[in-house]
């Protein structure tokens, strides 16, 4: 019995060996395709071979892969398990097929309503909700089971108790793994991540200055070329064009002055408040070009040290993404200032095109942008300021319905 607990322990223990070895840093797409397939196998083995119980009874783990996926995505993958878990059943032995198709319909019917709340619990939580859920589905097969039996015997509870505890042993230790390995990638993408701003700052330290100055004498000439009355009119079309391009460099240095790190002179002690409302406003006329209406909701007293310069630029960089993702269709832009336990957050919403996984990855990398003139500086610089002050970023995005930044700021600072 230990045996045959061992093997199928293995079976589910493989996907996650497997993804780590060869899946992990793949994109998106091929990292979900890889893990359905793996967890169908998984699942298809703890089928094929069950745990044999001593006192006669047969229990396989087949509910632990499929639980999982439908907790942590949904129905739309969960269909492609529940589709081989009952195909794979099938052909197993017709015998008992039909309960087991009713059970697992159920269970498919009920268990992904959980998805979106239990995705959004702190992961000690959703441990502890999957090992739940997991007893609880056992619970309900064990009572489904009684109507087939002609007694409750001795050999019937002693299943029942292996049952339970192996489900939840098992679901346990597979949780832990899965939140392990989501922990440790999210650790390593905050770590890249500040290598890339440290990057961004050292460079922008070193050269935006020196390039800002030869930037400025010649603009300072071209605009008196422009007003000059001996050239041309195309001449003149050339030089407004000269003019342009400058600005824009103008601009994209202004960013990396950004990366520089807060300017003494900007530092505040404050709650937000101040900066949410002047952004909101200086916005609102460009809000009303496209057709976009601005909510704000307010409540927070928490207080930290920030520069006030950025966190504005911070927020105009963020709005004006949302604003632009609106254009079309307009829309609702909402921000939500609230406080958490010892963290201030913001949560920034809109109702637009959306994003995918592949384009939520790439945020914040230097000159990745969605829009063809953009630079992507602009986000560079959102992660930049939010990482100064010890803040995380969670992007929750669907193509065609929205996105929502979730920012996370501790508030534990003092004031100095």
């Amino acid at each position: 019995m230990l045996e045959s607990l061992l093997i199928n322990f293995f079976f589910l223990l493989l996907p996650v060996l497997i993804f780590l070895i060869f899946f992990e840093n793949r994109s998106f797409i091929y990292n979900k395709l890889s893990i359905v397939l793996l967890s169908m196998i998984s699942m298809v083995l703890c089928m094929k071979f069950p745990i044999q119980l001593e006192i006669g009874y047969i229990v396989d783990l087949r509910y632990i892969p499929f639980l999982i996926f439908a907790l942590y995505t949904g129905y739309n993958n969960t269909f492609l398990l529940y589709i081989a878990l009952n195909v794979c059943r099938f052909f197993i032995s017709e015998e008992g097929f039909f309960q087991s198709f009713i059970f697992s319909t159920i269970i498919f019917a009920i268990a992904p309503l959980m998805h979106k709340w239990f995705i959004n619990q702190e992961p000690k939580k959703r441990m502890i909700w999957a090992v739940i859920a997991a007893n609880l589905t056992m619970i309900f097969y064990l009572l489904t089971l009684t109507a087939f039996l002609p007694e409750l015997d001795r050999e019937y509870w002693s299943m029942a108790i292996y049952t339970l505890f192996t489900y939840a042993l098992v679901m346990g230790i597979i949780t832990f793994l899965i939140e392990t390995i989501h922990a440790n990638r999210e650790a390593r993408e905050h770590i890249f991540q500040s290598e890339r701003i440290e990057m961004m700052g050292n460079l922008a330290a070193s050269v935006a200055h020196e390039i800002r100055n030869p930037l400025t004498v010649t603009s300072g000439f071209l605009q008196l070329l422009h007003q000059s009355e001996t050239i041309t009119k195309a001449e003149r079309k050339y030089v407004e064009f000269s003019l342009l391009e400058l600005n824009r460099a103008e601009s994209i240095v202004s960013d990396f002055l950004t990366y520089s790190g807060p300017q003494s002179e900007n530092m505040i002690y404050s709650n937000f408040e101040e900066e949410t409302e002047y952004v909101k406003n200086i916005m609102i006329p460009y809000a009303n070009m496209h057709n976009v209406r601005i909510q704000v909701s307010f409540q927070n007293k928490l207080k930290l040290r920030y520069d006030k310069n950025q966190i504005q630029q911070c927020f105009v960089n963020m709005y004006k993404n949302a604003i632009e993702s609106m254009k079309e269709k307009g829309g609702t832009l909402t921000i939500d200032v609230s406080e958490g336990k010892k963290t201030v957050i913001i949560e920034i919403s809109d109702t637009g095109t959306g994003m995918s996984h592949e384009e939520i990855a790439q945020l914040g990398r230097p000159y990745y942008s969605m829009k063809k003139e953009g630079t992507g500086l602009g986000m560079l610089m959102v992660y930049s300021t939010i990482s100064k002050l010890n803040g995380k970023i969670k992007v929750v995005s669907e193509k065609g319905k929205g996105t929502t930044f979730i920012i996370s700021i501790p508030a534990s600072q003092a004031k100095k």
